[in-house]
């Protein structure tokens, strides 16, 4: 039963990984990070990224401008672009290794150790992407809910408020380590058996080696 499952395991976890992915580097490019509604003109709506902050007007559009220098931005923001890299790269090396270690792939039917190890490490590549995803939106979110509730700041200060890019990167790295975990449990299952077709082809060269003993 194990090995019939196997290839739907895989193939989900492939495609749960590719969603994540997307979804990952999608999150890094968005400049919804950080949202902010100025109370005196509401038509107006402040959103920061990582690379560039925005003003949305609802007559003229979105105007964008990117940050000048990398040292200026805030802590958070610095890290996470280096671990949204990150993910996005490790996402990639892992999908590309996991792709050709698949049991569908006819490559390398031979050598099938190699595959599963192969397997085995772009699972694990994909996992970590996942976690690299999760932690820099949930440290923007943290420091994001330490200002808003900030007693230091004056009450007439505007606070920023979660961004929609937070919950795709939430999604981006469920779904990364969901794909990442599912990779891995394929390798749980039971060892690959020859297919009956070599089985016959076996025994057919085997009755005909004895043909040929018994023959005077």
């Amino acid at each position: 039963m194990a090995l019939v499952y196997q290839p739907m395991m895989q193939l989900s976890g492939i495609l749960f990984s590719l969603l994540g992915w997307v979804l990952s580097c999608l999150t890094t490019y968005l400049p919804q990070w950080k949202n902010l509604n100025l109370e005196l003109n509401e038509l107006e709506i402040w959103t920061m990224g990582l690379w560039q902050a925005c003003v949305v007007q609802e007559e003229g559009g979105m105007q964008c401008k990117d940050f000048d220098s990398f040292l200026a931005l805030p802590p958070e923001l610095r890290i996470s672009r280096i671990l949204m890299f990150f993910s996005n790269g490790s996402g990639l090396l892992g999908l590309l290794l996991s792709g050709f270690g698949l049991d569908c792939w006819k490559i390398g039917e031979r050598q099938q150790e190699q595959k599963k190890r192969l397997l085995l490490f772009g699972g694990i590549l994909v996992w970590i992407s996942g976690i690299t995803a999760i932690v820099p939106v949930s440290w923007v979110a943290h420091s994001t809910v330490q200002e808003f509730w900030d007693e230091n700041i004056p009450d007439i200060v505007p606070r920023w408020d979660f961004g929609e890019a937070l919950f795709v990167g939430w999604l981006a790295g469920f779904c990364l380590i969901l794909g990442g975990s599912l990779l891995n449990c394929t390798m749980c299952s039971t060892e690959v058996h020859p297919s009956p077709v070599h089985y016959a082809v076996a025994e057919q060269d085997h009755c005909q080696c004895l043909e040929t003993e018994t023959r005077p």
